[in-house]
């Protein structure tokens, strides 16, 4: 009896060990750069953006070290379930689709869509939009609401929002359906593009009710310490002096 006593109490404090190590660990968190002004990278290769500083905020709140891990986007869940990384913050849109493989912390944030065309060549978005051609990042809630909403068009498909802004840039595309804040950074400061049509936030069947952190479906422990985090920065306000530092009123 002593004996398995003793391997009882060593094999308990094995698991407790364990536990606690798990929780010293970094906190890898997957992301697609660039996606400004949630995710981009400084000229010395440091990642971050309002998501990244965000997060980073909750992660102190949660006592833990973030480490953020590049991951191209159509491959980010793929990667997370293979334990490539702990959670996904990279604006991915809460949708039922994903819900099915994931587990989403709550909506903290949302991100209208904007179209981008060239100043003086106007579309009619109500139309078919056939002979345009559209440009939008390929896997993404943009992806999905041209695809569905205009199929007459020829849309082409982009592994990263940078290679979007630059092929509208080169003049390859006639429109652009992306990020409004994106936009803003990357077009909307040019004369030669201007804004068509009204923001878009929706169908909720595309959109969802707005932008999660992605888990593995059974680290409810994380994902919820992680909603804990975040409904603490916005109660005591850091959530908006982070807004705000990327964000006009």
């Amino acid at each position: 009896m002593r004996i398995h006593t003793l391997t009882n109490l060593l094999l308990a404090a094995a698991l407790l060990g364990g536990v606690a190590n798990a929780e010293d660990k970094p906190l890898r968190i997957g992301v697609d750069v660039p996606y400004e002004p949630y995710q981009y990278k400084l000229p010395d290769g440091t990642i971050t953006g309002f998501e990244v500083e965000l997060v980073n905020a909750a992660c102190e709140r949660m006592q833990r070290e973030c480490v953020w891990v590049e991951q191209a986007w159509d491959g980010i869940i793929p990667a997370l379930q293979a334990r490539k990384f702990d959670l996904i913050a990279s604006a991915m849109n809460i949708t039922e689709e994903r819900s099915n493989q994931v587990l989403f912390s709550d909506p903290y944030y949302q991100v209208p869509s904007v179209w981008v065309g060239k100043a003086g060549a106007e579309h009619d978005l109500d139309g078919p939009l056939e002979d345009t051609t559209i440009g939008v990042q390929q896997a993404t809630i943009q992806d999905e609401y041209v695809t569905q909403f205009y199929p007459d068009a020829e849309i082409r498909r982009y592994a990263d929002s940078g290679s979007v802004v630059a092929d509208m840039h080169a003049g390859r595309l006639d429109l652009v359906f992306t990020a409004f804040p994106l936009a803003q950074r990357t077009m909307f400061n040019d004369d030669r593009f201007t804004r068509q049509g009204e923001l878009v936030t929706g169908p909720e069947s595309i959109y969802g009710p707005g932008i999660g952190a992605a888990f593995r479906q059974r680290d409810e422990a994380l994902a919820e310490a992680f909603n804990e985090s975040m409904h603490e920065l916005k109660k005591d306000g850091s959530f908006d002096v982070i807004f705000e530092s990327y964000f006009e009123n």
